[in-house]
């Protein structure tokens, strides 16, 4: 059975509904995973980004990576003159992630435990963009080569209809997703992570 082409069913969505009189809540993990989805997006929906990741337990690291989300946000908005793009940053919250990963400490990357921390972020996004009058929402994590994007868009689609707002599917590692945003994080100076953030991703 062939996969879905979540890429191609974003553009058809954002094709449908055309440019700037929908609004999309994009959870954003860091601004380098944000960037190509920014500059994709950017002309085509009004945006409001969401930084919310209790799974970075290190204060230091998550406020350093919402600085250059803030960053990359404000760069955007000048450099594209007319970007409707919000910016909202969650206040760290760790106990979230532990409590809801316990018992699944020693799972490997990309297992059982990334599951559960997919699913703890896109339902808080999904409420969040119902508190911010949003018609979709989505998130960055699908830019990854080392995310299961058919995972993400399965989990976000089931939130989606538990919490009563509409999944933008995505994959935006697609159509060398990826590679644009290695080349803007060399243009915007952004710091680039090199775990996910949780404890166990970077043990």
């Amino acid at each position: 059975m062939n996969k879905e082409n979540y890429n191609k069913l974003m553009e058809a969505t954002l094709a449908k509904e055309g440019t700037k009189e929908k609004t999309l809540l994009l959870h954003a993990c860091c601004a380098p995973c944000s960037s190509h989805c920014l500059t994709v997006l950017e002309d085509r929906i009004k945006i409001v980004v969401y930084y919310y990741n209790p799974n970075i337990t290190e204060e230091t690291e998550y406020n350093h990576r919402a600085a250059e989300l803030e960053r990359l946000v404000e760069a955007i908005r000048k450099e594209y003159p007319g970007s409707e793009i919000e910016c909202v940053v969650a206040d760290q919250d760790p106990g979230v992630f532990y409590e809801a990963v316990k018992g699944l400490e020693s799972e490997p990357e990309g297992g059982a435990r990334c599951a559960v921390c997919f699913e703890l972020r896109l339902r808080e996004a999904a409420r969040m963009a119902k508190t911010q009058g949003a018609d979709y929402f989505t998130t960055t994590l699908t830019i990854s080569p080392l995310k299961n994007a058919e995972l993400i868009n399965e989990i976000g689609r089931r939130i989606a209809s538990e919490e009563g707002i509409e999944w933008l599917p995505s994959d935006f590692k697609k159509g060398e997703g990826y590679k644009h945003s290695v080349e803007l994080s060399a243009k915007y100076g952004l710091y680039r992570q090199n775990y996910c953030g949780c404890p166990y991703s970077k043990r």
